[in-house]
């Protein structure tokens, strides 16, 4: 079964796209906010990352330029999810190493098509 880390400081968010994600068959945990997020990252290699853009500190675009610039997590798939329906933001984060941007809320129709794009399904 494939895996996924969902990065989201909203529990509610995280938790349903963590639903989400076992309805299409990958195992996924939730963590709630970037500190979170970035010590399990530490702690284990995640075969797949969904991003929360706007969250206190350091934020989702941040954590995606550390993604790309760690070697060991580089070649990572990472969907952004985020409220933010800017094309600015989308441009940043395809940018930055996104293989796909979700905009909040997320259909699994949705999810289901970002990850195909990232390859996860």
């Amino acid at each position: 079964m494939k895996e996924a880390l969902v990065i989201d400081d909203n529990r509610n968010t995280a938790d349903a796209l963590v639903e989400m994600l076992q309805m299409l068959g990958i195992e996924a945990r939730a963590a709630y906010g970037s500190s979170p997020g970035m010590a399990l990252l530490a702690e284990k290699l995640p075969p797949l990352v969904l991003l929360d853009v706007n969250m206190p500190g350091v934020d989702g675009l941040e954590i995606l330029a550390y993604l790309r610039r760690e070697p060991r997590l580089m070649n990572v798939p990472a969907i952004v999810i985020t409220s933010d329906d800017q094309p600015e933001t989308k441009k940043r984060a395809l940018e930055g190493g996104a293989q796909a941007m979700i905009i909040k809320p997320a259909s699994l129709i949705q999810l289901e098509s970002a990850l195909k794009k990232a390859g996860a399904l």
